[in-house]
């Protein structure tokens, strides 16, 4: 098992570019079941998670191209049997996005038999948005305990339907948007997910020949057809990294440029670094993130303390909180972080207590940050990362630390992240990977 080595204290310089999104990586590329024709996917992240999800499709029987940032994905035949496998399920519970192929199989082939996916640790992710959109579009499904999957089915085909979703899940909306394309009649979503990565889906399938009104908004309307064809698809890039890359400048007081960010799919993500005192300046589309030696947390307009708390889009993505977590220890002044949405993802604080932040961890969902101001610098500490997401903060703690940090269980960064260290130490940061 790999783990970094960070030698934390460096101010970094210059410019760096996102790669390709991996949430719409993983909705893009199930997507490409749908059809028998050919499939090209570019902008295309090299990480764990996307890897393994190609890897499984190709399992499938899938014909695979890969070249440098794309993958041409062409799904004449699925192998069946191959869905029956025990390799198939093993490959399935340690991805989470493997859930997503749910909706596209369904929809071609009237059956599949799915074990429960796998990874991050954050608390319960519950997959009830996912299973009731396949039944109100007339699927049933088993449960066999022998071997701990589900069994999906709709022989006589899926059928259009309307339904008001208990939650706007961003997986859950994309499955039953997949499923819904090739279904007979009108399929109504309400509450539907409407992230940009979601309008990227859909967009990709109406190039397709997919009939989607409504992309945008949390209302969508799709008439079914009978078959799609094959496309070119290009991924936006990963607004997580380009909060990532903000919060790196801002705690090392570092002065970096962040390139080709397309900054009308970033939504209030800027604005959130802002309100935390950092200049997070617009040129063209690209964001300037100027060295600063200090930082001032806003305050509500009538004088209570900052509160920064995830929501489904437009809100802001539960997937930076750790990283605003993280940059407001070393801000001026106090805010409150509130995680609605996972129990668990702030309980890799306790190692940002021991390394010297000011954090009070009030329950499983909320923590205040008092922010030190560098006047209590970070210190180094040994860390073993539990998702990405905590994963990548413990990463920004440990550059901006006095001293060498060790993070195992890397694995969980490199799900998300291409090349992390190889990108940051060209900034000028020490990360060494080890065995």
């Amino acid at each position: 098992m790999a783990s970094f080595i960070v030698e934390g204290g460096h101010k970094l310089q210059g410019t760096i570019t996102p790669c390709g999104a991996k949430n719409e990586a993983l909705q893009v590329l199930s997507a490409a079941l749908l059809t028998e024709e050919k499939v090209t996917i570019t902008n295309l992240p090299d990480i764990l998670d996307v890897n393994n999800l190609i890897g499984l499709i190709e399992a499938m029987g899938a014909i695979v191209t890969r070249s440098e940032r794309a993958v041409t994905i062409e799904a004449k035949t699925i192998n069946t049997a191959y869905l029956a496998s025990e390799d198939f399920r093993e490959r399935c519970t340690k991805l989470r996005g493997s859930v997503m192929i749910i909706g596209p199989l369904l929809a071609r082939i009237g059956e599949v038999t799915y074990a429960k996916p796998g990874g991050d640790k954050i608390g319960r992710r519950r997959l009830d948005t996912h299973f009731q959109g396949m039944l109100n579009l007339g699927a049933t499904f088993t449960y066999d305990r022998s071997i701990a999957a589900y069994t999906f089915s709709a022989p006589n085909g899926l059928k259009g339907n309307y339904m008001l979703l208990d939650e706007a899940s961003v997986t859950g909306t994309a499955n039953i948007i997949m499923a819904a394309v090739l279904a007979k009649g009108t399929t109504q979503i309400y509450n539907a997910a409407c992230e940009p990565y979601i309008q990227q889906l859909c967009r990709m399938l109406k190039s397709m020949g997919a009939k989607i009104d409504g992309i945008g908004s949390n209302l969508l309307t799709i008439e079914g057809v009978g078959n799609l064809h094959g496309t070119t698809h290009k991924l936006l890039p990963d607004m997580i990294e380009v909060g990532s890359f903000i919060g790196i400048a801002a705690i090392t007081g570092s002065d970096i440029t962040i390139r080709d960010v397309s900054i009308r799919d970033l939504g209030i993500i800027p604005d959130a670094f802002r309100r935390l005192g950092i200049q997070v300046i617009a040129e063209g589309d690209d964001l300037h993130i100027p060295a600063q030696e200090h930082y001032q947390i806003e305050s509500f307009l009538d004088g209570g303390i900052l509160t920064l708390a995830d929501a489904p889009w437009p809100g802001l993505t539960p997937d930076l909180l750790s990283v605003l977590l993280v940059v407001a220890t070393q801000a001026r002044g106090s805010v409150l972080i509130h995680q609605k949405m996972f129990e668990s993802r702030l309980f890799f604080v306790d190692k940002l207590i021991d390394m010297g932040a000011q954090i009070i961890l009030c329950d499983p969902h909320r923590a205040v940050v008092i922010g030190q101001d560098h006047a209590r610098e970070l210190r180094h500490n040994n860390m073993t990362s539990p998702d990405i997401r905590a994963g990548i903060a413990m990463l920004i703690a440990a550059l901006s630390a006095e001293g060498v940090s060790k993070i195992d269980h890397i694995d969980q960064i490199d799900r998300g992240y291409e090349n992390i260290e190889g990108r940051l130490n060209a900034l000028g940061a020490k990360i060494k990977r080890v065995q």
